[in-house]
């Protein structure tokens, strides 16, 4: 774990496991774990969204009783901090990929996480990451940008710019669901060309008549062209 100054803001509870505890808990309590718990909570948020997630929910699914969470897990939001953690999975090796395909991956692979757990899009946005998890892509993102000659900052600047896109089309994605169509036809009742031309304009071409991206499909069309001209203005600042 990082050396932490005396002078510096103690790490909550959750936070302080995650970066002290590198190896899975003995199980106790009849087999119940942390982990166990953490991976149940991430099904059940999967399956039915952040508002269904209870404990008094959890103890149902683990066929235990909600005081017995209590021993692994202090509360919900305790919860939501290791569930935060472990719902991404490890970020993707870059290799010996150039730096514009790892930073590709990097996106692709972010956008499978946000459509997997859509969730996360919901709870990541409260705060900073701070957990193993979350740096863990962070890292990884900036590690993506090394072949670039970009400054630290200018790393950083780039590498949330992508995350940016990539969680906003994620959550539009995810809000559309399957309603995408009809949110085209309301759109052709109300936008009038003469006060929304580039509106007007857009969907004469069509771009939202597409079908919402199911959860684990492949980044669509737009957020293709969308991650590419972003990646073209990152190769332009390098160089200058």
């Amino acid at each position: 774990m990082p050396n932490q100054a005396d002078d510096q803001p103690a790490l909550p509870r959750a936070l302080r496991l995650l970066w002290q505890e590198q190896r899975p808990q003995p199980a106790r309590s009849g087999g119940l774990s942390r982990e166990r718990i953490v991976a149940a909570a991430i099904d059940l948020a999967d399956a039915e969204g952040l508002g269904a997630l209870s404990m008094a929910r959890l103890a149902e699914r683990l066929n235990c009783g909600t005081m017995s969470l209590y021993r692994h897990v202090a509360n919900k939001d305790e919860l939501l901090t290791f569930m935060l953690s472990a719902a991404p999975g490890p970020p993707p090796r870059h290799g010996n990929a150039d730096w514009r395909t790892a930073v590709e991956n990097w996106a692709t692979g972010l956008w499978t996480v946000y459509r997997r757990h859509p969730w996360i899009l919901r709870t990541a946005s409260a705060g900073p990451p701070l957990d193993p998890g979350q740096l863990a892509w962070l890292d990884a993102g900036l590690a993506a940008l090394d072949g670039t000659g970009l400054a630290e900052r200018d790393k950083l600047a780039a590498v949330m710019a992508v995350l940016h896109l990539v969680r906003g089309a994620a959550a539009l994605a995810v809000e559309a669901g399957g309603h995408q169509d009809d949110y085209a036809a309301i759109l052709r009742q109300v936008v009038d060309p003469d006060r929304l031309p580039a509106l007007a304009a857009a969907l004469d071409a069509g771009v939202f008549d597409e079908a919402a991206t199911p959860a684990g499909a492949a980044p669509g069309a737009e957020f293709r062209s969308g991650l590419a001209q972003l990646l073209d203005g990152i190769a332009a600042g390098r160089l200058e």
